[in-house]
């Protein structure tokens, strides 16, 4: 079996669109949150959208720069930009209403590689652009922001990355798609921040050093207009020519209890970044 028929042909999913009206912490908490019920056989795979304003992601290694201060300073005082760190791998990546977000959340553990996991998001992304005359990467784009083997390109410039998050039997393979906007000034803020951020320092991790032309958003790699509403129904699209059943079950009250811990998690794991700050 292919792996696009094992995760999706006959497969129940559960659809929450949460494309407003969170804040990106909530976003990390309900992942966790999705991972667990899946995990736990409470929920049958689940498919998550999300949007968030002007917000810069970081990554565990980020919160370690030497200059971490002034790097967020920029961010917020000179680009009027939020920053957070999350709980899933990578580096820092930009969000804006111009990026859309995709989570996919299912079961397993050691029997699922980490690869097989990607590429089941891989797959997917192809299946939902299959009707563009483009080919779709997936490689190392070194000079990127959030570099990683599994980032996504078009004739050499990255669009999108996926880290994955694995919770209690579940795993939460996230992708960021940059849809609108610029994707190489995305990436230039992001070239400042490391520079502010890193000062020259020489440090054990290696951060990325970033060419901002590497990189561009699907809006300029496709040549017209397309919009982040526009993806997410080529998400559900594709998802349902895969052979997938979608359903919009809600959120159960033992979710939302779960959902609250893991957000004070969150809380709590930005709450030392902001001390470290004072």
């Amino acid at each position: 079996m292919d792996l696009a028929s094992k995760y999706f042909n006959g497969i129940d999913w559960r659809y929450i669109d949460h494309s407003s009206g969170l804040e990106p912490m909530q976003s990390f908490a309900f992942d966790d949150t999705f991972s667990e019920s899946v995990g736990k056989d409470l929920s049958c795979s689940v498919v998550r959208t999300w949007v968030h304003q002007h917000t810069v992601i970081l990554g565990i290694h980020d919160s370690r720069l030497p200059h971490l201060q002034e790097g967020i300073r920029y961010l917020t005082e000179e680009r009027g930009y939020n920053a957070i760190v999350r709980n899933s791998g990578g580096l820092g990546v930009v969000l804006d209403q111009g990026v859309l977000n995709i989570s996919l959340l299912f079961k397993g553990k050691h029997d699922i590689t980490i690869d097989e996991a990607f590429t089941v998001m891989y797959l997917l992304i192809a299946k939902m652009f299959e009707d563009e005359d483009v080919d779709i990467d997936t490689h190392e784009i070194e000079r990127s922001y959030c570099p990683g083997k599994f980032d996504l390109s078009i004739n050499g410039k990255k669009f999108a990355g996926i880290s994955q998050r694995r919770v209690r039997g579940g795993i939460a393979v996230q992708v960021y798609l940059c849809v609108e906007g610029d994707g190489s000034e995305r990436a230039d803020m992001m070239k400042s921040f490391y520079a502010r951020a890193l000062q020259g320092e020489e440090t054990k991790f290696t951060y990325p050093d970033i060419e901002p032309q590497c990189m561009a958003s699907l809006e300029t790699l496709l040549g017209r207009t397309i919009t982040v509403q526009d993806v997410m129904f080529q998400l559900l699209y594709a998802i349902k020519d895969l052979g997938g059943r979608l359903n919009m079950n809600p959120i159960t009250d033992e979710e939302w209890l779960s959902y609250e811990g893991y957000f004070e998690k969150m809380i709590e794991r930005n709450a030392k970044i902001n001390r470290s700050m004072d």
